[in-house]
């Protein structure tokens, strides 16, 4: 465990150092020796990362087991990273992760960010399976009737992106029906 452990900081080492093929090997590494405690690390280097920024998004991108996406839910949902928001949402859709047992997290997100952040919450949603569950479904509703109920002024083009999110609840919610 500890010879396992002292690879995977070794790798994250490599992939700090911002020299090219240092962080190819480091990610390499990780692809085959890491496990899901890389993910925060690895997103904290991402943030400062000079070199191979591009490489990192594509790892996050390319992440298969369905037990990374509590942790990419609990990194995006982290006020550490607002700025890499909308970056780091973009390697969930592109994942091979089904994000369905997450649908009501990234309503909120969608509620609580940005124009695009909603924008790749809409893709991500677009993109899950299901099946979902009824209480998913009704806590995202939840979430969309405190933005519909907010006397702040509205984005319109958000606005027009979480009607989309609604339609797309609205027929999830009628399949959990059926």
């Amino acid at each position: 465990m500890a010879k396992k452990q002292a690879k995977i900081n070794q790798a994250l080492e490599e992939i700090k150092s911002g020299v090219m093929s240092r962080v190819k090997v480091g990610l390499m590494t990780l692809e085959e020796d890491g496990d899901l405690s890389v993910l925060k690390p690895l997103v904290d280097i991402l943030v400062n990362a000079k070199v191979g920024t591009i490489e990192i998004l594509e790892f996050l991108s390319s992440l298969k087991v369905s037990a990374a996406a509590d942790e990419m839910i609990k990194i995006i949902q982290d006020h550490d990273y607002p700025e890499w928001r909308q970056v780091l949402l973009s390697t969930l859709w592109n994942s091979k992760v089904d994000y369905s047992y997450f649908l009501a997290d990234i309503v909120e997100i969608a509620v609580d960010g940005n124009f695009m952040e909603a924008l790749e919450c809409l893709t991500i949603i677009e993109n899950m399976e299901g099946p979902f569950e009824e209480r998913h479904i009704l806590e995202s509703q939840l979430h969309l009737k405190d933005y519909l109920e907010d006397d702040a002024p509205k984005d319109p083009q958000k606005a027009q992106i979480m009607s989309e999110i609604a339609l797309l609840l609205r027929d999830f919610d009628l399949e959990v029906e059926d």
